[in-house]
């Protein structure tokens, strides 16, 4: 039974010629035999593609094949003993040196010409005019946090074994996607390459977190640092900074250095660093510090949950 080239082609009878030439085009990317070596009728299913984008594109054929005069093949649907005469006819462009019976079938006639294409193999696809970018090869890529946020450049192993750079743009993010001209699978009978697709992975960091452009961190601080302020160091991804702390800060309180967060190339604003305070007590609480506490604690009544049980309780 002959197939139905619109059916081949993933389209409906209603397809403009437009409609026609993108399938055909995204077929050839995905379909071509050398994308699957493996698959013994990749060869067939890919000449039936290219028959069927032949008798589409050409509106006189497309024409006769929805008036039912030829079939999916390009032959005539008349009587079957038509063949016979048409057969013995000196010009039969389906004609074939090793001949036909007289009851040939017209689909054994187009099975013998994908035969003949299959012999000329590359040759044919490029002799026939048929030209196609190479398809597009996708990969995975983890990226550490610092290298996505300044940028650098890593490489990408490929199944052949080679490698390809990757340039990590400066503030990449999670599940971006780099294109790589020119870097992907071979065109088709002279097409260009393909592009190469690159996914993005960052990995978590142990000291930095990040939301949009803005980088949080959280900065240990010791008591005394909480109660009468001062400056400290604090990590910043370009690097250490001095921030100062306000006296009386508590845990919890969050400050901000502007333009310390993450920035794009090119940009000319930055995001934010956000820098959480969390009061720490000494690895070991001596004598003094003991008694001095013990002796405030007695002429200071404060009770920072007051508020918070009274708003729990209404």
């Amino acid at each position: 039974m002959t197939v139905d080239p619109y059916e081949t082609l993933g389209l409906t009878r209603s397809a403009t010629p437009d409609d026609i030439k993108k399938a055909y085009r995204k077929l050839v990317r995905t379909s071509h035999p050398d994308l699957h070596p493996d698959d013994a009728g990749a060869e067939a299913r890919f000449k039936a593609i290219a028959a069927a984008h032949d008798l589409l594109k050409d509106p006189e054929t497309r024409a006769r094949f929805d008036a039912g005069e030829i079939d999916g093949a390009g032959a005539e649907r008349p009587q079957r003993q038509y063949y016979r005469d048409f057969a013995e006819a000196g010009d039969n462009p389906y004609q074939q040196r090793r001949g036909f019976e007289p009851q040939v079938d017209p689909a054994d006639i187009f099975a013998e010409i994908l035969r003949q294409r299959t012999r000329q193999g590359s040759e044919d696809f490029s002799g026939r005019g048929y030209s196609a970018p190479g398809p597009d090869l996708r990969y995975a890529l983890e990226v550490p946090f610092l290298d996505a946020v300044r940028g650098g450049e890593m490489r990408i192993t490929l199944p052949d074994g080679g490698s390809i750079a990757v340039r990590i743009p400066q503030g990449a993010h999670d599940g971006q996607t780099l294109r790589l001209r020119g870097k992907g699978g071979p065109g088709f009978g002279g097409g260009p390459p393909g592009d190469a697709l690159i996914t993005l992975s960052v990995s978590r960091h142990s000291v930095f977190g990040r939301e949009g452009d803005d980088i949080f961190v959280t900065l240990p601080i010791t008591i005394d640092e909480s109660v009468l302020g001062g400056k400290v160091t604090t990590p910043t991804i370009s690097g250490p900074v001095n921030l100062t702390i306000p006296k009386g800060a508590s845990s919890g309180r969050v400050l901000r250095l502007r333009g310390r967060g993450v920035a794009h190339q090119g940009g000319k604003t930055a995001g934010d660093q956000l820098v959480e305070l969390k009061i720490v007590p000494p690895p070991e609480i001596d004598g003094s510090l003991h008694d001095f506490l013990t002796e405030w604690r007695k002429s200071h009544s404060h009770n920072p949950r007051v508020d918070l049980l009274n708003e729990a309780a209404s």
